[in-house]
């Protein structure tokens, strides 16, 4: 695990864009999807297979909770998300992780509301390759996203990708050097390239992997995931 001081940023070139936050009126809501794994290299596969995804206003899970009586935060349910499965994991909670996490960057701006996208716990099981917490300024304009990447034996990495506290262009396009194992059969000279367009009605992520050899650069890895977005009602839930 690496701490905040250890997390590299990514800064972004490209103008300030508003943000549609369709989404952002609401304090949730679940986004069905197709998940596209193509492997390259060293081992040949592809694979994809449908998903769903909870969008949630971290300041605001408590309505939803109130409002389904099949989803809870931080006690089991049929659908649920604890605190410790994503952020600092130790208990603290998801704004006291986050909010000093984008201070230590110079992303104050980014704090005024904050959704995250995972997966979440279905009659207590879980797992999420990648969760995004996606935050906007008072604006409504995306000015970061924190990209947290884990692997099957419980580690995990915050890759923050921003342009100095500015909106951020769309879709955001940026590249991070691998920093931890997450498969074992790719090294860790890699480099990751997200394509990620800001939630709204569609759902649009990608994520290359590639390794440098030289002066060739060779592909990897792809994995997509898109999807549309559905309200966050207990008909959703049972869908």
């Amino acid at each position: 695990m690496v701490n905040a001081r250890q997390r590299p940023h990514s800064p972004i070139a490209g103008a300030i864009m508003k943000v549609d936050m369709t989404v952002g009126m609401n304090a949730g809501a679940i986004y069905f999807s197709r998940v596209m794994h193509a492997r390259h290299a060293p081992i040949r596969y592809h694979f994809n297979y449908r998903v769903f995804s909870f969008f949630l206003d971290i300041d605001r899970i408590t309505e939803l909770t109130e409002q389904s009586r099949w989803f809870s935060h931080n006690r089991f349910n049929l659908f649920s998300v604890y605190d410790r499965n994503h952020g600092a994991r130790d208990g603290t909670t998801w704004r006291d992780w986050l909010n000093p996490l984008l201070d230590e960057q110079g992303l104050s701006a980014a704090k005024h509301k904050v959704y995250l996208l995972c997966f979440p716990r279905v009659l207590g099981y879980t797992f999420n390759p990648l969760s995004l917490w996606f935050c906007y300024n008072d604006q409504e304009q995306l000015c970061a996203i924190v990209a947290e990447v884990s692997n099957t034996v419980g580690e995990h990495h915050h890759y923050i990708l921003h342009q100095n506290n500015q909106a951020l262009d769309l879709p955001v396009k940026a590249h991070c050097d691998k920093v931890f194992y997450v498969s074992p059969f790719i090294n860790m000279q890699q480099h990751y390239h997200f394509t990620i367009d800001a939630p709204n009605e569609q759902l649009a992520i990608r994520i290359d992997e590639h390794e440098q050899q030289n002066t060739q650069i060779r592909p990897l890895l792809i994995a997509t995931q898109n999807g549309e977005r559905e309200a966050f009602t207990n008909k959703q839930l049972w869908r």
